[in-house]
């Protein structure tokens, strides 16, 4: 087979070690002769870039690496385009988390009004990227871990003609977990994995066609919260963390309020640390402190699934795609998180069956608020963007809706041209 191109746009980022470590990893399956590394920071880029190229050079995969600040010329000719980014920065997220908070709503960097104001800042970006794939790079696979990763993938799908799928690493972290509690092999479990990104469920759990569900979760229950452990027992599943955020809002909010700093500023300090480390020249592998900036086994679900579409291996992952008919309760073009088998031509979701009544209010109220959130920041509607708002679970009332809507504008206002454009 023909070398591969790898592009990488956000590829500042200090996750990049831990993908550039997995693609070494499986260098028999995925011949990569070229990683286009880039992002619009030309000093972080040479910094992680510098590292990416070292751990490349070391491991002997012979492998080309360009850091380019041009995304065109970064996208032209790619195989797999990967994406990283985080439109306004690390203080972009911190407002989001804080602003919430000033309302009395959690502020989080992609659940509730935090998630809302990233996707209005995103979705723009994304789809100007996609415009540049249609026209530079019309039949690469597209793997997309920028949050929030359904939403950003629901726009992409909608208002674009690009092979995208959204990736997180929630779903492997919960499936490795499992298998670990089981005493299992993760790919002797079969999930029946439903929802949305961050708003997902494990209603059945199978080994080797056996359901062990109910050990499964007895299983999951220890070292959990109380009220976390009550939730399960009353509803028999597995929840996604994200979850909490709705299930046990009092205490969460209490949790912020009483945090000296937010998860943003935790790891405003940490990229710090890591990008100093990551100057060194004799440093040729990934710093065990990666592990603090959160992302574990991203590199493992990204190339993985890469590899899965390149050896079109019917392998089965965890990925946003489209609905299709997959959950009859959901639009048919919205994006969910499901299982699915993986091969040469993309993601093909696995039947779920019907979604339990006591959770399919919450899931419906979400991928409403998802939908509209997607039309506003693709059209810089501001009708549409409290709309959005007000559908959202986390925020109380119309008036409180309405002012934080006011405030993220006005905060995010240099990011957000679309609204500024239509004024209304």
């Amino acid at each position: 087979m023909d070398g591969l191109k790898v592009c990488v746009i956000g590829a500042g980022s200090t996750y990049t070690p831990e993908l550039i470590e997995g693609f070494i990893k499986r260098k028999k399956e995925l011949p990569v002769s070229e990683f286009a590394l880039m992002d619009i920071d030309a000093e972080k880029l040479r910094v992680v870039g510098g590292l990416a190229a070292r751990m490349i050079e070391k491991s002997g995969l012979g492998a080309k690496v360009d850091l380019i600040t041009d995304r065109r010329k970064a996208l032209e000719g790619a195989d797999f385009v990967l994406t990283q980014i985080r439109v306004g920065g690390i203080p972009a997220r911190i407002r989001d988390e804080h602003i919430p908070i000033e309302f009395g709503i959690i502020g989080q960097e992609t659940t509730g009004p935090g998630g809302f104001a990233k996707a209005l800042r995103t979705v723009p970006v994304m789809i100007d990227i996609a415009r540049n794939i249609e026209k530079l790079a019309p039949n690469a696979w597209w793997i997309n871990f920028t949050n929030p990763s359904g939403i950003v993938t629901e726009a992409l799908l909608k208002y674009t003609k690009v092979n995208v799928i959204g990736l997180c690493n929630v779903p492997i972290g919960m499936t490795k977990a499992l298998a670990k509690k089981l005493e299992v092999e993760p790919e002797d479990l079969l999930l029946n994995y439903v929802g949305l990104n961050h708003l997902s469920w494990v209603t059945r759990v199978c080994v080797h066609g056996r359901d062990v569900t109910r050990e499964a979760v007895k299983k999951s229950l220890a070292g959990r919260a109380e009220e976390d452990q009550a939730w399960m027992k009353t509803y028999g599943m597995i929840p996604n963390g994200y979850l909490r955020y709705y299930y046990a809002r009092d205490k969460v909010m209490d949790g912020l309020k009483k945090a000296e700093k937010t998860r943003g500023e935790i790891v405003s300090e940490v990229e710090a640390s890591l990008l100093e480390k990551y100057r060194n020249p004799n440093l040729k592998k990934k710093p065990k402190e990666l592990e603090k900036r959160g992302g574990a086994h991203y590199s493992t679900a990204a190339v993985s699934l890469a590899a899965a579409i390149h050896r079109n291996k019917k392998e089965l992952h965890i990925v946003n795609t489209r609905n299709g008919s997959t959950i009859p309760c959901l639009p048919a073009d919205s994006a969910i998180e499901v299982n699915c088998m993986i091969d040469g031509g993309g993601a093909h979701p696995l039947a779920v069956g019907e979604i339990p009544l006591e959770i399919r209010g919450l899931l419906q109220a979400v991928k409403s608020y998802e939908e509209l959130t997607v039309k506003a920041a693709a059209e810089g509607s501001k009708k549409i963007a409290l709309q959005a708002l007000v559908a959202h679970p986390l925020v109380p009332s119309f008036t409180v809706a309405k002012d934080l809507l006011d405030r993220i504008l006005e905060a995010n206002a240099e990011y957000l041209p679309q609204f500024a454009k239509r004024r209304k």
